[in-house]
């Protein structure tokens, strides 16, 4: 069994995962790099499902003469993992700080700005039970 991730992923990397969960969490190396941008040579394609191999993020099966690489987590994990590394990087960890530039930043519609107020209550309510 493979080891869960802990390794920060590159750019390069994030991207590689974004494709394969794009591609169903299941696909060759070679449908993974025609989707890249600036797509890799081969090799390094190759060469860079191996080291995400190695940091615990993809496995590998044989189909005949191909691998057949698969994330070792779902793209929900993947993507809280991702947000908490940009929260780090970006806010000092603080979701709060970030909703607050997200709040700020963006072009809210009516619908949007109560159906958020109203998650904010539906959480208060919850917490008040517990």
């Amino acid at each position: 069994m493979t080891n869960p991730p802990h390794e920060k992923l590159t750019r390069r990397e994030r991207e590689i995962m974004h494709v394969l969960f794009a591609l169903g969490n299941r696909a060759s190396a070679e449908e993974i790099r025609t989707r890249l941008i600036d797509p890799p040579s081969s090799s390094a394609i190759r060469a860079m499902l191996t080291r995400l191999e190695a940091k615990g993020h993809l496995r590998h099966r044989e189909e005949g003469l191909r691998y057949v690489y698969s994330a070792t987590t779902t793209p929900e994990k993947a993507g809280r993992k991702a947000l908490k590394q940009h929260l780090s990087t970006f806010f000092g960890g603080s979701i709060g700080e970030m909703a607050t530039a997200l709040l700020r930043q963006e072009e809210w519609t009516d619908d949007e700005l109560d159906a958020l107020q109203s998650e904010i209550q539906r959480i208060r309510k919850e917490r008040k039970r517990s």
